[in-house]
């Protein structure tokens, strides 16, 4: 049974940027949090230019010639349902400024993605599914010409989100890494990559390690604990072995990070592993050159907002960036602004949000579409060309987990009926991926006043560290429209509004041409037009 779902047949910024302030003076401040997260020099392996320009004309705005065609999900009961069309015409003289303007010739990144982790446990959930049951949902979730998800995470290893805790190289110490196997994946976990595979054959997939083997740290556990340095070159290979054996099994991983929450040891509840700066550049002159015959980039970071002052160091290390020119975020810790100071010093880097999600006790787990739209905009104001949220699926109480958290999936499936509930969440990233297809270019949009859409800590409770942190900690504002807009690679516009308060009339302006757009309470609202 599907909870939540649409009906088949209904359908369903870089924007402009003030100079971010930095919060923070020191590395030892920095320190004191954790946090950041994804990036992808693989958008041109894919055919994507990275950020923007591409074959669109990047500095010309054309007046709208048809009305904007609209999709909603909303309170009433909408989900990605087809809504009126929308006239343009041409304001009247002395007419107050636009409610929401966009501008598309100024262009920002270009879009990669959205999508969600294939964790261990994930892939265990749905792999309880009937097999025609599990199909659908595939087809449902990735399939392009229904909710269009095209990106996907794989623990390397296990996660606090596991059967299990476990690595590719169990026992003592094995530096010649003879044992290295990835037969614990082979039950479920490539079985349900595939199965994506299938279903979005161009599903863009990386990599993330939680902890290297137990034997090589100097804690002689997964759970928490540095590695011992002697033992970086053997961990290298390690990923190469990874990354090799996944592709012999039809499953081609296109990136790796050097390690989830790198700033992050979780008291030894969970599979983590801190790095070092110096630790962490010794891996990566390791393991760039074993990783060149397979195209497979790696990228930095993969924690926290707040942790950009680490990613400022370390992509200002030479021998560091001659492998590296991602960063990937987590949105647990400081505001999406703070992306921003990275971008301002290494323009050309490029940017990814990696790690995010709810708690499933959370009272409007399954509703909170509107949060997560909200989100969403401030995400994309500051640069990340993918958006990919933790678990993919889970059961009623947030499981399998091995950890301390209560992460509810992106799916929650019925442990004992199977049901398939479609989560707030859910309808707020698959109307985002409908909208920002891969290719198209995220361009400015501005309020009245001529803002730029973003969630930042006016609006957000802060707690103290990522470590007692379950979902991502953003709140929306009911008196704000947010926005994010972007242009295709056919030349058309489509931009994402959402309201998270009472119904209100807004206006829309684009090219010298305004439309008046009714947007229902709690809703985000998806207008495309040429």
């Amino acid at each position: 049974m599907l909870s939540g779902a649409a009906k088949p047949g209904q359908k369903g910024t870089s924007l402009i940027q003030r100079k971010p302030e930095l919060n923070v003076t020191t590395r030892r401040e920095v320190l004191k949090y954790a946090g950041l997260g994804v990036s992808a020099v693989a958008a041109s392996a894919l055919g994507v230019t990275p950020n923007a320009k591409a074959n669109i004309e990047p500095n010309v705005a054309h007046p709208p010639t048809k009305p904007a065609q609209t999709e909603v999900t909303d309170k009433s009961g909408k989900r990605l349902a087809v809504g009126p069309e929308i006239a343009w015409t041409k304001p009247a003289k002395g007419a107050a400024p636009a409610d929401v303007t966009v501008d598309p010739t100024k262009p920002a990144q270009t879009i990669l993605g959205f999508g969600a982790a294939f964790t261990d446990a994930s892939c265990f959930t749905l792999s309880r599914l009937g097999d025609t049951d599990r199909a659908n949902l595939f087809h449902q979730m990735f399939g392009q010409d229904q909710h269009a998800l095209s990106m996907g995470r794989i623990p390397i290893g296990a996660s606090d989100y596991s059967t299990a805790l476990y690595s590719y190289d169990e026992g003592p110490a094995d530096p010649d890494l003879k044992r290295f196997s990835i037969d614990h994946d082979r039950d479920y976990v490539l079985p349900t990559l595939r199965a994506a595979l299938t279903a979005n054959p161009d599903l863009f997939l990386f990599g993330s390690p939680w902890s290297p083997p137990g034997w090589m740290k100097y804690s002689n556990s997964m759970l928490g604990g540095n590695i011992r340095p002697e033992n970086i070159p053997t961990y290298a290979r390690y990923f190469q072995k990874f990354v090799e054996e996944f592709a012999a099994a039809g499953v081609k991983v296109r990136a790796v990070t050097t390690q989830n929450e790198i700033d992050a040891d979780q008291g030894g509840r969970m599979p983590a592993c801190p790095w070092p700066e110096e630790d962490e550049e010794r891996l990566v002159t390791a393991l760039g050159p074993l990783l060149e015959a397979s195209d497979t980039k790696i990228w930095t970071l993969d924690h926290n907002y707040n942790l950009f002052g680490r990613a400022l160091d370390q992509l200002s290390r030479p021998r560091f960036k001659k492998y590296v020119n991602t960063v990937a975020w987590h949105g647990y810790v400081g505001s999406p602004e703070m992306m921003g100071n990275v971008k301002q010093k290494f323009p050309e880097v490029e940017m990814h949000w990696t790690e995010g999600g709810d708690d499933y006790k959370s009272a409007d787990y399954l509703t909170n579409w509107s949060k997560w739209g909200a989100t969403f905009a401030g995400i994309l104001a500051n640069g990340p060309q993918s958006i990919t949220m933790w678990n993919l699926a889970l059961d009623e109480r947030g499981r399998p987990n091995i950890g301390p958290f209560d992460c509810g999936g992106l799916v929650q499936i019925h442990s004992q009926t199977k049901e398939i509930t479609l989560t707030g969440l859910y309808w707020a990233l698959v109307q985002h991926a409908r909208a920002f297809r891969r290719g198209a270019i995220i361009v400015a949009s501005h309020d009245a006043n001529g803002d730029a859409p973003a969630v930042n800590a006016a609006l957000i409770g802060q707690p103290a560290s990522s470590s007692t942190v379950t979902a991502t900690p953003n709140s929306a504002a009911t008196s704000r429209v947010y926005h994010a807009a972007a242009k295709k690679s056919d030349g058309s516009l489509v931009l994402v509004l959402t309201n998270p308060g009472d119904a209100k009339d807004i206006t829309v302006a684009c090219a010298g041409q305004t439309a008046k757009v009714a947007l229902s309470a709690d809703s985000i609202t998806t207008l495309r037009w040429n």
